[in-house]
């Protein structure tokens, strides 16, 4: 029964990703071109995470999340995954979610992926990362609700148009905190991770497991409900040069979010909303690498 449970918030999750658009390359493009909102809805969606974090209290389930002193890896890993992701037009969950939509060229982002991660786990540095304690759920948890309850009035205060978009993105971050505690791998980044991982150390006792697979079909599933209930269905064919663009901007992401211990999905959705410098380090890097991507595309013919 809680599996199934969960295999719904999944499925609902890649809904609501497919439909409001969660991604930080489209939120600092909005950002340039004078929608503000956009990107703080993004930065502000894992707020509801508390609501999560009570519940794991009052029903003595632990946390997994591990938080993190700051360190030059996860902005240096967030900066690669942001200028991969810039040139891939994607982050990760949204990457998925066009593939669903008919773009083959993200097939070519998956498999870099999967390269950048295999190439990390045949050389990886000594990052040397710090493990920290956390704000005290006490304080964390006031600090959330004092920030939805700033948020909720001033979305309530708006247009429908905030609305949709505002409550959209905190439903992402309210579901993905009570998914966390039943599978703490559950983005689809962290199954292709583990995958590559396991391939590459020949070790099929660290393989997926089948509950894995089938958790990550339901976010396909969401996404794929999304797609066709919005009709956003449009084929976009590959060619050896955005073969060529996508790999390269996969294996960037893959690279850098092994560096970062994972993609935007995690910070944005966990290390935000735990306080984590770590956190706050890789979407830092992340913003910065998005706008740098941008500069590259404008500068450099072949990503256009």
């Amino acid at each position: 029964m809680l599996f199934i449970a969960v295999f719904l918030c999944i499925g609902t999750l890649g809904y609501l990703a497919q439909t409001t658009g969660l991604c930080m390359v489209r939120g600092v493009r909005e950002f340039k071109s004078g929608n503000r909102e956009y990107l703080l809805a993004v930065l502000f969606s894992g707020t509801l995470a508390w609501v999560a974090g009570v519940f794991s209290y009052t029903t003595n389930i632990p946390v997994h999340y591990t938080t993190y002193a700051l360190s030059i890896w996860f902005v240096f890993g967030g900066f690669l995954f942001g200028v991969g992701s810039s040139i891939n037009t994607a982050c990760g969950v949204f990457t998925l979610g066009k593939l669903i939509r008919g773009d083959f060229r993200m097939i070519m982002t998956v498999i870099g992926w999967l390269i950048g991660w295999t190439i990390l786990a045949y050389w990886a540095p000594d990052k040397q990362l710090v493990k920290i304690d956390s704000l005290s759920g006490y304080t964390n948890t006031l600090l959330l609700i004092l920030e939805s309850l700033i948020i909720i009035i001033w979305v309530c205060c708006g247009n429908k148009k905030r609305k949709k978009l505002w409550f959209g993105m905190m439903g992402i971050g309210l579901l993905a905190g009570f998914i966390y505690l039943y599978q703490p791998k559950w983005p689809p980044s962290a199954l292709l991770h583990q995958l590559s991982q396991a391939l590459a150390n020949d070790n099929a006792n660290a393989l997926p497991s089948t509950e894995q697979y089938i958790l990550f079909s339901a976010m396909l599933l969401g996404l794929f409900v999304a797609a066709w209930h919005k009709k956003k269905f449009g084929l976009v064919s590959l060619t050896i040069k955005s073969s060529i663009v996508h790999i390269f901007a996969g294996t960037l992401m893959g690279i850098g979010a092994s560096l970062a211990l994972g993609g935007n999905s995690i910070h944005l959705l966990m290390g935000l909303p735990t306080f984590s410098p770590a956190g706050f380090g890789a979407v830092f890097g992340v913003l910065v690498g998005i706008w740098s991507g941008f500069y590259i595309k404008k500068h450099v013919k072949f990503f256009n």
